[in-house]
């Protein structure tokens, strides 16, 4: 599903981390033997993701169109905004949480977040996300960025004892609806996979030079309906790694060809 939020800054950022918090945040109750005490982790952090939305907000620019984007799997939330730090910023003491940047994109926004105690505005917000997800157990969460700065990606993983607030039966239901609810991304992915395919050979057919904007808007959605799948699925990062149709995604492709050509005739 994709839900949309407009309107002001402030209401927007507020309104997405209400909507993440109450439908995709779960507590998991851990019992240990011979212990009293159990153990309590949240599936995300909500500390981590809050900032995580918030940089994005602040730090994205608006002079360009694409959207901040939150993008919520079983196993991982990814915050996607353009473009990424300041060249002065490095990839490695970001990760270790002592990036500082020389300068702010933009200033008047970080005062407007900061009046609303949204920020702090001074360079804490990694490393808040790197305590949250540590003090709830959760696995390191991941930033990347590329050489040309062009995007800012955090992965944030989900807790390996818990579970994302997504019931079984609500997820067979969305995945039986999956003919009608595929997007366009989805669907002329499907419409390009022959045999295994490298994920430069399908970026190519569809004409893509993005990476991370084919991964988030074509691939990830199209593994999570379960209509394409890892060659390697144990080692996503595999250079040997290809993707192809599932059985699922062979019936669908065939499916909406014999509907086409109905149509055509």
């Amino acid at each position: 599903t994709e839900k949309t939020f407009s309107g002001p800054l402030h209401r927007m950022t507020h309104d997405a981390l209400d909507y993440i918090e109450r439908s995709y945040l779960t507590e998991t109750v851990i019992k240990h033997p011979g212990r009293a005490e159990a153990t309590r982790v949240a599936n995300f952090p909500f500390e981590a993701i809050e900032e995580a939305v918030v940089n994005a907000v602040y730090h994205r620019s608006y002079e360009i169109r694409e959207p901040v984007e939150v993008r919520i799997g079983r196993e991982e939330i990814i915050v996607l905004s353009y473009p990424g730090p300041d060249r002065s910023v490095k990839l490695e003491r970001l990760r270790e949480g002592r990036a500082l940047s020389r300068r702010y994109r933009n200033r008047r926004i970080g005062e407007f977040l900061k009046e609303l105690e949204l920020t702090e505005g001074r360079g804490t917000g990694i490393p808040k996300i790197l305590k949250a997800m540590q003090e709830n157990g959760s696995p390191d969460p991941i930033f990347e960025f590329d050489e040309d700065h062009s995007y800012f990606l955090v992965t944030l993983p989900i807790h390996p004892k818990a579970a994302l607030t997504v019931t079984d039966q609500a997820t067979d239901q969305a995945t039986d609806q999956a003919t009608d609810q595929v997007r366009d991304e989805v669907k002329r992915l499907i419409a390009v996979v022959d045999g295994e395919m490298k994920r430069q050979e399908l970026q190519e057919a569809l004409g893509l030079r993005h990476r991370v904007h084919f991964k988030n808007s074509y691939l990830a959605p199209a593994l999570e309906l379960g209509l394409v799948e890892m060659t390697h699925p144990d080692k996503p990062s595999s250079p040997k790694q290809r993707y192809r149709l599932t059985e699922k995604g062979r019936a669908w492709k065939q499916t909406k060809s014999g509907t086409e050509s109905s149509q055509e005739t």
